[in-house]
């Protein structure tokens, strides 16, 4: 008998070996959490467990949305993110110096997550609309620099270096998938080669500065500025092949390694599960974004394939990023590894895109069918 006459088509049509992965990395996740945390469910591992099945929940109901929802909202829902923003700056919470979040009583919001993957549909929506012919010209290219540096900038004032580099990447991802000529990023980048000194010196806040600079020569002060690369370097080195074992890390159970369970929680896994257990979570991130890729390129409509292939690179962007960090070769600019590290505004924004891109694929299955 055929498998659908057991199993509804709103079920079959899922990409379930992609959900699959995701699971294995999610749950891989709350195992390194539950270590950092000397072999205990708190303070991390439950709440983020928690978390996760609810947000992968929401992913699989955004799968039913029709592509034809995401193209007709994704410029309103910019909008109303860009007014949440600006809202931040006005009536915003503050919390460790940064004013990010939106108190709403029950929850407290932090729209810059959201703006995440809304950068894409917003600059997908625009490109679908732009005919052809204008690529080339400043009509296709200034409204969509204007739709990115906004938000950008905003961020930028909150403080938040690394949402506002990742707004940044993802839209001028788009813009690149969509035609635009490589000359004019040729020409960008080396605008940001000259400017770079300049917003180092007077744009950026001083923690942020030192953050760029250190990142440079670490071991030029390995007890200040430079402590969290130092000891990642060494979390991540001691481990070796295999590691040291589960519950067995040294640097993390022992507080030498600073944000163990977020931002630097690929340096906690590797000690323990060495560089075996290391690659085998990259490969499961890989499999995940070429899975996106994939989505984009059997898409048919212009804005579908924008928005798949922008939102499987802003899944790259957050790993790449996050890897580059803990390895000592980026600076730190606060950028989480999606799924593994504590917290749920990187959960939030790749759960989306994933919802998005199921959601994509769907119309493509059907199509193919008919």
């Amino acid at each position: 008998m055929s498998r659908s006459r057991f199993v509804p088509d709103a079920v079959a049509v899922l990409p379930w070996r992609v959900i699959g992965l995701v699971l294995a990395i999610g749950l891989f996740g709350q195992v390194v959490l539950f270590s950092a945390a000397g072999g205990s469910l708190r303070p991390w591992a439950l709440g983020q467990g928690i978390r996760f099945f609810v947000l992968l929940g929401a992913a699989l109901a955004l799968s039913r949305v029709r592509e034809d929802v995401w193209r007709k909202g994704a410029l309103p829902v910019y909008g109303l993110i860009v007014v949440a923003l600006l809202a931040v700056e006005l009536l915003g919470k503050v919390s460790g110096g940064s004013q990010r979040w939106l108190d709403l009583g029950v929850i407290r919001l932090q729209p810059s997550e959201f703006m995440k993957p809304a950068i894409v549909l917003a600059c997908a929506r625009f490109y679908e609309m732009l005919p052809i012919g204008e690529l080339r010209r400043l009509s296709g290219t200034l409204p969509a620099a204007a739709l990115i540096g906004i938000p950008a900038a905003l961020v930028m004032l909150q403080p938040d270096l690394g949402t506002a580099l990742m707004i940044c990447a993802s839209g001028a991802t788009v813009m690149f998938l969509a035609g635009i000529p490589l000359r004019l990023f040729i020409g960008g980048a080396a605008l940001l080669a000259v400017a770079a000194p300049l917003a180092v010196n007077h744009l950026l806040h001083g923690y942020q500065r030192n953050r760029v600079l250190i990142f440079l020569d670490p071991e030029s002060d390995p007890l200040g500025t430079g402590y969290h690369i130092s000891q990642s370097k060494i979390a991540i080195g001691s481990g070796g092949i295999w590691g040291k074992g589960f519950l067995q890390g040294t640097q993390s159970h022992l507080d030498y390694l600073p944000e163990g369970h977020t931002d630097f929680v690929f340096a906690t896994m590797a000690e323990e599960w060495g560089l075996v257990g290391g690659c085998l979570l990259i490969l499961a991130f890989l499999l995940v974004i070429r899975w996106g890729l994939e989505v984009a390129q059997a898409a048919e409509g212009r804005f579908a394939r924008l928005t798949a292939a922008g939102l499987a690179t802003t899944i790259f962007f957050y790993v790449a990023i996050n890897l580059s960090m803990v390895m000592g070769l980026a600076p730190v600019v606060g950028i989480p590894l999606p799924l593994v590290s504590f917290g749920s505004s990187a959960q939030l924004t790749v759960l989306l895109s994933l919802g998005i891109l199921m959601s994509i694929d769907r119309q493509n299955r059907r199509r193919q069918r008919w």
